[in-house]
């Protein structure tokens, strides 16, 4: 038998042997979360009683339940931390220091085994949240620029892994707050140069054009960017997507172009990059990119997302002049029965909108 074209193999059945060395396991663990609850419980935050958490974290890192456990036994270390009353505020923070240092490097095996398990990233922020709160600024800035490396090391090996781009807006978004206003702009640019590198390493890096987004709205809000300099970053960002779409079928990059083409929308167009176009810069530029996108057509006329992309931009036309012209109507109808064949899972959707058309057609005439 065969499952959404996927054929169904018979499992293997275990050996008595296999089966009892799973049984076995079972009651290991078993045992070692009984205990763990156990201790925590009495609050007996011994060096043990961390191994312990360790061993059921390595075997379980999805068991959220643990991780508070780590939690409360790691704040006993950092509140006995220095040792005797006599100790210095600088002994208790070297020992703090050395305390996270060792906790984050237990996670990098976790991480390099589960990279896609929020429990893991998120007590990794709460350690990093622990050396801002407990330690001077510019060491705890130091663990958070460590920090930034270690997420572009992890993005290298899997660039599409949308924890560790979620996580790294957080890194830096702290480390500006752990730095200068100078120091904060520059990072922004850095950044926006990193997300265009990983762009250029991998085209169908959603996630990647997604920071792009975030960061280009911030990196000229910092600049305080005038509207000739934000209409050059329009005219840069509109050139970019034009380079990537020399692969149509990648869908990707046109949920890209479609956020660009917000920048003509007047109901979202505040928003954006270039908020104080002129009605007829709009059309033009809306003009442009039909245009465009209808060269595309050579060589693709089977691909479902260039027909789409030209209706919402001819219906993006009509939305800022108030009107369609009869001449888009036809196009737009003609784009549409294309469309219904190549996308027959929206058919309806398709359906609907050349209706709409239609009676529009009728109305005006």
């Amino acid at each position: 038998m065969a499952s959404h074209g996927v054929r169904r193999f018979k499992p293997v059945e275990k050996t008595p042997e296999e089966h009892q060395r799973e049984l076995k396991q079972i009651e290991e663990y078993k045992s070692l979360e009984n205990s763990v609850s156990g201790k925590v419980a009495a609050q007996e935050y011994s060096t043990e009683t961390l191994r312990q958490i360790c061993d059921l974290l390595s075997r379980n890192p999805e068991y959220y339940t643990v991780w508070n456990y780590r939690r409360q036994a790691i704040r006993h270390q950092f509140s006995t931390a220095g040792g005797d009353a006599g100790e210095s505020a600088e002994s208790a923070a070297e020992s703090i220091v050395q305390l996270i240092k060792d906790d984050l490097m237990f996670l990098i095996p976790l991480l390099k085994s589960f990279p896609k398990c929020y429990w893991i990233w998120n007590y990794r922020l709460w350690l990093l949240d622990e050396a801002r709160r407990l330690l001077p600024q510019s060491v705890a800035r130091r663990f958070w620029q460590e920090e930034l490396g270690l997420v572009g090391k992890m993005l290298t090996l899997d660039s599409r892994n949308f924890h560790g781009w979620g996580y790294r807006r957080l890194v830096v978004e702290t480390l500006k707050q752990l730095g200068s206003e100078e120091e904060a702009r520059n990072m922004t640019q850095q950044e926006f140069e990193y997300a265009k590198k990983m762009i250029g390493a991998n085209l169908s890096n959603f996630s990647a054009w997604h920071y792009r987004t975030k960061l280009i709205l911030r990196l000229l809000e910092e600049q305080s960017a005038s509207d000739e300099e934000r209409r050059a970053m329009l005219d840069d960002e509109l050139a970019l997507i034009h380079q990537a779409l020399i692969d149509p079928y990648d869908q990707s990059l046109w949920f890209y172009h479609q956020n660009l083409m917000c920048v003509f929308d007047p109901a979202v167009a505040a928003r954006t990059m270039a908020p104080n176009l002129e009605t007829s810069d709009r059309l033009q530029y809306l003009r442009g990119e039909i245009a465009e996108i209808e060269e595309m057509l050579d060589g693709a006329e089977d691909c479902k997302y260039i027909y789409q992309s030209l209706i919402e931009c001819t219906l993006l036309v009509s939305k800022v002049a108030g009107h369609m012209a009869t001449e888009d109507h036809r196009q737009a109808l003609n784009w549409l029965s294309e469309l219904k064949q190549l996308d027959p899972l929206r058919r309806q959707r398709w359906l609907d909108l050349e209706k709409t058309l239609q009676s529009e057609i009728t109305a005006a005439t």
